[in-house]
């Protein structure tokens, strides 16, 4: 396989790349979920912020890695100021979306999520002169209706919360919107930016650690053990393989593909809570899980076909 300065694969293989880009972000989110459970239940590591700027650490030295290797090479002419809204925005998304799970019931906290999908088309036909045919937005609607069937029980909400809430979609939806369009604005490839971004990312998230998680002294007075450190580490080799498949994800599709993978990770997961972790099995769960299969199926279809 040919590989440029981009990071793109110019070999008879290359058009298998999206596929495996897809099958990448789907199997190392879903490694992560319960990865990561196994850090915060098993070992008691409460520290999120903490987990997510060692992620971001373990990113750029895998991407460093990567670099050294001859995957892609350092752009060196990109005016970093122009990354920066995007590191803001990532931020903003790790911050706002704790706030907005103390403040709201898990109820409302998923139908915020749900609700993802939709502003980016809204925000990207509005903003980005992106057109989206009629059955793309009812195979999208399906989707979030089937997520929001399987995952939204109570919706309990406040004030305080639900501006919390909106903030976190609004920025979550930039976030990713961003992620595509400044490959393109920078010229550069998904493996590029990434490099870029994760460094300052992890720089900003420092005087954030101690504002979101509480209790930093006892993590100094009684230090994490072996297990708890090599779960810790597994979590973060995968949040590399999530963070570079998310953005090679949307470089190479869209937002609004990335979003649609994403509801379809979430019925992996359900479907292995049922039957790894005996998880209580509820029609409302099963039936959620076959609506988003379905819009998950009529979306690919579409796309597949060339539909816009």
């Amino acid at each position: 396989m040919k590989v440029d300065s981009y990071g793109h694969e110019h070999d008879g293989a290359s058009r298998f790349r999206i596929p495996f880009y897809l099958f990448l972000n789907a199997a190392s989110s879903i490694g992560i979920v319960f990865t990561n459970k196994v850090v915060f239940q098993t070992y008691h590591f409460r520290y999120g912020t903490l987990l997510t700027l060692i992620h971001f650490v373990v990113t750029f030295l895998g991407l460093e890695l990567c670099r050294r290797f001859g995957l892609f090479e350092r752009k060196k002419d990109v005016d970093l100021m122009k990354v920066v809204p995007l590191c803001v925005s990532f931020c903003g998304f790790v911050v706002l979306t704790n706030i907005s799970l103390l403040y709201n019931s898990v109820g409302f906290y998923q139908l915020m999520k749900v609700l993802t999908t939709p502003l980016i088309v809204v925000i990207q036909t509005l903003f980005y002169a992106e057109t989206f045919s009629m059955k793309v937005k009812l195979s999208l609607a399906l989707t979030c209706v089937g997520v929001a069937i399987a995952t939204v029980t109570d919706t309990q909400a406040n004030t305080v919360g639900t501006i919390f809430a909106l903030s976190a979609l609004v920025i979550t939806s930039m976030y990713q919107i961003w992620v595509g369009t400044k490959q393109k604005e920078l010229d550069c490839s998904g493996y590029q930016l990434l490099y870029l971004q994760a460094p300052m990312s992890a720089l900003l998230l420092i005087p954030v650690v101690p504002l979101m998680d509480d209790s930093l002294a006892d993590l100094i007075m009684h230090p994490p053990s072996q297990g708890a450190i090599i779960a810790i580490l597994m979590s973060s080799v995968l949040a590399f393989l999530v963070n570079l498949s998310i953005f090679l994800v949307i470089g190479k599709t869209s937002p609004v593909t990335y979003n649609v993978l994403g509801h379809f990770k979430l019925t992996i997961i359900l479907t292995l809570g049922f039957v790894a972790f005996d998880a209580p099995i509820d029609a409302k769960n099963v039936s959620g899980i076959l609506v988003t299969l379905a819009g998950v199926i009529w979306y690919t279809h579409l796309k597949q076909n060339g539909s816009k």
